[in-house]
């Protein structure tokens, strides 16, 4: 793992990037919506047609990296990004009212599209990298506490930026995303050629994508379900106390800002952490992954009971610390899962379903804010829950050593399309009885 430390580097400086492109803007919406002349829904879209575009362009990606190879689609797609920020520039600074709206809104569509070749890429990457499992979940672990880290960095880096120039935090995506346009481009070095995944056509990548749907469908969509999830709850518990700090508590600015990083900063934490220890234990990852649903749900019920800040607080950077430890394992467990020829794919599925995730979370919390403080809470409960049934049903690790089966099971799935030189360890690593659920 040391031989490819600036590899990973230079990796996870993508997702923090692509985090505050999006998240940065959060704190200074209002002053966008007030510059521009616009209303509350319309700026919203900013944040809305980012997601869209990534929900579109992800699994499309996750193709042409497996196609083509990782590297190839994400430095194109940091330059994508650069310039719909650059864009996003040009129309607020010469550009007045409504026509800047349309033309940065625009600008927000090309970074979504280029954020869907970037972030998502960057998982089965990591995967190609490091031939032994531990160094996957090590390196996982590191790559989701980068994007926790930009979580918490952006509302604070935004609500700065936002004093001195209220366009500022699109003046600074175009910078940040040509940085690690350079990082990737120049330490990043490829998988060693016996290591990389086989090129397929589209027929046979097609047949096998379905065969692997088909074989392995109960833990991947539970894995999917549960990366929804999670993003549902981190981003819709966030936009609640955005607002309850600012109708509420009056708090603007700054200080709002380093308020709401607080409980993203315990995900990074438990993120961090978590990756460090699980290892290659599958088992372990599973259990784990329950847990931190469990602590979740309580969490989430606890925070319903009383609307004090502290309290509230609290138990959000509570619910956070589960959120870190479930999404590490089911990174591990979705990456070492599936085959090189198709894992691109696959984990692009998964970051669609995040995405999904942190696009319905706001709006939802939006609809329940005029039904009360319990409502709103016994649906993030819930939905913790139902993520922690998934978690312990459908997610089922093999009882051999360390939730390592044998060779045998893994060659009765792989479909005669598929090169028999894939990695046993990694096409084996979840099985309930026999060959996957």
């Amino acid at each position: 793992m040391k031989e490819r430390k600036w590899d990973l580097l230079a990796l996870a400086s993508i997702p923090l990037i692509m985090t505050l492109g999006n998240s940065m803007l959060l704190p200074i919406l209002p002053q966008i919506s007030k510059e521009l002349g616009i209303s509350a829904f319309q700026v919203s879209m900013l944040i809305t047609v980012y997601g869209l575009m990534a929900i579109v362009m992800i699994p499309i990606a996750g193709y042409l990296s497996d196609r083509f190879g990782r590297k190839k689609v994400i430095l194109p797609s940091l330059i994508i990004a650069a310039i719909g920020g650059a864009v996003c520039v040009v129309a607020a600074w010469f550009m007045k009212g409504v026509s800047a709206y349309w033309v940065i809104l625009a600008g927000r569509l090309l970074q979504g599209i280029g954020a869907a070749g970037a972030f998502p890429i960057v998982i089965p990457f990591v995967g190609d990298l490091f031939k032994e499992e531990e160094d996957v979940s090590k390196s996982l672990g590191i790559i989701e506490t980068s994007n926790t880290f930009g979580k918490v960095l952006s509302p604070i880096l935004g609500a700065y930026l936002g004093i001195w120039l209220w366009f500022a935090p699109f003046i600074a995506i175009p910078i940040l995303c040509l940085i690690s346009f350079f990082l990737v481009l120049f330490l990043v070095r490829k998988p060693e050629a016996k290591d990389e995944p086989e090129k397929q056509e589209i027929r046979a990548f097609l047949a096998g994508i379905v065969s692997v749907l088909r074989k392995k469908g109960r833990w991947l969509y539970a894995i999917f379900a549960i990366g929804g999830i999670c993003m549902f709850v981190t981003f819709g518990v966030q936009f609640y106390l955005s607002e309850m700090l600012e109708t509420k508590y009056k708090m603007h600015g700054a200080t709002k800002g380093f308020v709401l990083a607080i409980p993203l900063a315990l995900l990074c934490l438990s993120s961090y952490g978590t990756g460090k220890i699980i290892g290659q234990n599958k088992t372990l990852m599973k259990w784990l992954g329950f847990g931190g649903m469990v602590l979740l749900t309580a969490a989430m019920i606890c925070a319903g009971f009383n609307k004090g800040i502290y309290f509230l607080v609290g138990f959000m950077g509570l619910g956070c610390v589960g959120i870190g430890i479930v999404l590490p394992c089911m990174d591990a467990l979705i990456t070492e899962g599936i085959e090189k020829e198709n894992s691109g794919t696959i984990t692009a599925l998964y970051s669609s379903m995040r995405f999904i995730g942190v696009a319905l979370g706001p709006p939802v919390v939006s609809l329940l804010l005029s039904s009360g403080h319990w409502v709103l809470f016994a649906l993030m409960a819930t939905v913790g829950a139902i993520g922690g049934l998934l978690t312990l049903f459908a997610v089922t690790p093999s009882k051999g050593g360390k939730g390592e089966p044998g060779v045998k099971d893994t060659e009765k799935i792989i479909p005669p399309i598929w090169p028999k030189r894939v990695r046993q360890t990694s096409a084996m690593s979840l099985d309930g009885k026999k060959g996957y659920p």
